[in-house]
């Protein structure tokens, strides 16, 4: 049986256009807290095999949606490499010893043997391919470079980006040093998810917009194209989506060798059609709080529906689906995307 979501991230013709969510497992599912409880905490849930395959087939049973992605986390990445990584309540993931030299950059582990250690994400994605449907797709993910990179530099989340920042004009040989040698483990990880099964992989980078338009390509587009390249020399078949956030003006510079580009909402859907619609096909688009209203999730739909007409594209929001949505409203928008798409004939 084939899988209707690798064909269109593949541009092939479907019945109908398949959807998912980022962030589909997740807190927004009471079904989700509870195994999250069980595990104790959020680190906890990625290093458990069963559990991580348990909240990853969720949404496929609950919300209906075409594909599932591998629940884990982009910082699992920096942690193998060898950094001190812990989720504070409240506050989010932080680093407490963050990359502020060369010799910082000397210590990580590199290649494969950070990308070995990472045999809990692999052992999910087995699992889980044994309990997934055959006609469900199962998605593996990296963060790219330069948002793992940022995570690496500040220690935590940030809105102003000033210290990787300030290393990128200050010293830009240094983060090149980092995010090369990101970029190698990142390959390897990849590789090594599909090798135990995923269908699909999906680069995030979502600290995209943090970089200006002049500097976007040699500090993060060329790293991700790298990764691309190097996984489709490998594994020709597999289709690769690229999620940059926030990019609607860098639309004229994007290329590589991929399969489908992410929208982010912020980005409106016929201009990425007719800048990228020929090149690639498109994902997305939907601002995640129209969830909160049913009414406007259908017109959103519909919307999109009209502007893209079924053609190379797949449903999604225009970024993760917020941990206060109701479970209902979530199932609404996988159904309007079904019905306004279906090219069923009565």
């Amino acid at each position: 049986m084939g899988k209707i979501f690798v064909d269109a991230c593949l541009g092939k013709e479907t019945p109908y256009t398949p959807v998912w969510m980022m962030r589909q497992a997740g807190r927004y599912l009471p079904e989700y807290m509870a195994v999250r409880a069980e595990a104790g905490d959020f680190l906890n849930l990625c290093h458990n095999p069963k559990k991580a395959c348990e909240v990853t087939l969720q949404p496929i049973d609950i919300v209906g949606v075409d594909a599932a992605i591998l629940f884990s986390d982009i910082l699992v990445v920096p942690d193998e490499m060898g950094m001190d990584l812990s989720f504070v309540k409240g506050e989010g993931p932080k680093f407490s010893d963050p990359i502020t030299s060369d010799e910082d950059v000397e210590r990580l582990i590199g290649g494969d043997e950070a990308a070995s250690k990472l045999t809990y994400v692999y052992e999910a994605i087995k699992l889980i391919k044994k309990e997934l449907a055959e006609d469900k797709a199962l998605i593996g993910f990296t963060g790219a470079p330069w948002t793992l990179a940022t995570y690496m530099i500040e220690g935590q989340g940030t809105k102003t980006y000033n210290i990787c920042k300030k290393m990128m004009y200050s010293n830009p040989k240094l983060l090149h040093k980092i995010l090369a040698k990101v970029t190698e483990v990142v390959k390897l990880y990849m590789e090594k998810q599909i090798e135990a099964g995923i269908d699909v992989v999906q680069i995030f980078d979502s600290w995209a917009s943090a970089i200006e338009p002049g500097k976007y390509d040699e500090f993060s587009w060329r790293y991700i194209v790298e990764i691309a390249d190097y996984l489709k020399e490998k594994y020709p078949n597999i289709p690769i989506i690229i999620f940059p956030k926030g990019i609607p003006a860098f639309l004229d510079k994007v290329y590589g060798n991929f399969d489908v580009f992410g929208v982010d909402w912020s980005t409106p859907m016929s201009l990425a059609k007719e800048k990228l619609g020929d090149k690639y096909v498109l994902q997305g688009n939907m601002e995640p709080c129209r969830l909160y209203s049913k009414e406007e999730t259908t017109k959103c739909v519909e919307a999109i529906q009209n502007t893209m007409q079924g053609k190379r594209h797949i449903f999604n929001l225009g970024h993760g689906i917020l941990p206060d949505v109701p479970v209902e409203n979530a199932k609404h928008f996988i159904n309007e995307c079904h019905r306004v798409s279906s090219k069923a004939t009565n």
